[in-house]
């Protein structure tokens, strides 16, 4: 305990050490994290003030939008800042919060993409079953234990990583506080920890990946015998669920699959998923669903109407 104790303070060496290209990144991911915020919240209060909000689809896609705007808060507001920084710092305790919750939000939205592709594949291949399976008691369980298994998966990653000694040195070549950087701070022998990193992290958004490429195939599989409206709405939808899910997956498994080490290019890989991926995801959904566009019109359309009586 005395060693985990010589570190009190972290220093976040960032994304590059040039002032302008800091000074450009502020910018733009002041810009993004704004639009992040802006459409997911506008998903989410136009799907809750809707009839969208009593189907499963939606449900799950207000949920999703809740927990990009949770996950990308573990780590956006804190690099904006420290892009304007000479000294880019963050305490012990601090590091590991951004540990656990960043894994926390980020485990919950992996399990959500899950139950929206279970949802997809029981209303293409099950449709006369589609409204018992996908009940809103089914969506509720969905979603808590999305919840439950995202905080077991980051109570894990949290265990492995507030155990280990650190004493020194203190620098964590990244922009948020994570396991692998974590792991080069560490004092003593961590070949084993990172092999179970990689069960916790990597093997689960393998499988995870590979089981919802395969739902994909198989609605993609079914639809081909249906009729040529529904096979152009099925593909729509589905094409809409695999971009969000390569996104996310993709930089995702390029990190946490391989063997416990760092390299240059994963703070770019990361931005993918923790600031492209949430930005991207209500522009993905709506663009070509014609339902959600409907729902953000009549709330826009409600709110210009009450400015004016007021």
């Amino acid at each position: 305990m005395e060693n985990r104790n010589n570190i009190s303070e972290l220093i976040l060496l960032g994304l590059s050490q040039k002032k302008e290209i800091e000074l450009l990144c502020f910018s733009l991911f002041l810009l993004c994290y704004i639009a992040i915020l802006i459409g997911n919240l506008l998903v989410m209060i136009s799907i809750t003030c809707s009839q969208l909000i009593n189907q499963s689809m939606y449900f799950f896609l207000s949920y999703l939008s809740l927990s990009d705007i949770c996950y990308t808060s573990t780590v956006t507001p804190k690099l904006i800042v420290d892009l304007l920084a000479e000294k880019k710092t963050i305490s012990y305790n601090g590091c590991m919060t951004q540990l656990f919750t960043m894994h926390f939000f980020g485990g919950i939205e992996v399990f959500i993409l899950t139950g929206m592709a279970y949802d997809r594949y029981v209303a293409i291949c099950k449709p006369l079953h589609y409204t018992v399976i996908m009940s809103r008691q089914k969506c509720d369980a969905v979603i808590a234990a999305s919840c439950a298994r995202g905080f077991l998966h980051s109570f894990g990653q949290f265990l492995l990583a507030i155990f280990l000694p650190y004493c020194g040195p203190n620098e964590i070549d990244h922009y948020f506080c994570d396991v692998y950087p974590l792991l080069k701070l560490a004092c003593t022998d961590t070949s084993r920890i990172g092999l179970l990193v990689i069960a916790n992290s990597g093997l689960m958004g393998l499988v995870t990946f590979v089981v919802l490429l395969l739902s994909y195939t198989v609605i993609l599989h079914t639809v081909r015998s249906t009729s040529a409206e529904n096979r152009y709405k099925a593909l729509s939808t589905c094409s809409s669920h695999i971009t969000v899910v390569v996104f996310f997956f993709a930089p995702l498994l390029f990190i946490y699959i391989r063997p416990a080490t760092t390299l240059p290019e994963d703070k770019v890989f990361a931005l993918f998923y923790t600031i492209i991926a949430p930005m991207l995801n209500p522009l993905i959904y709506t663009l070509r669903n014609m339902e959600m566009k409907n729902a953000i019109k009549k709330l826009w359309c409600r709110m210009i109407g009450s400015k004016e009586i007021n």
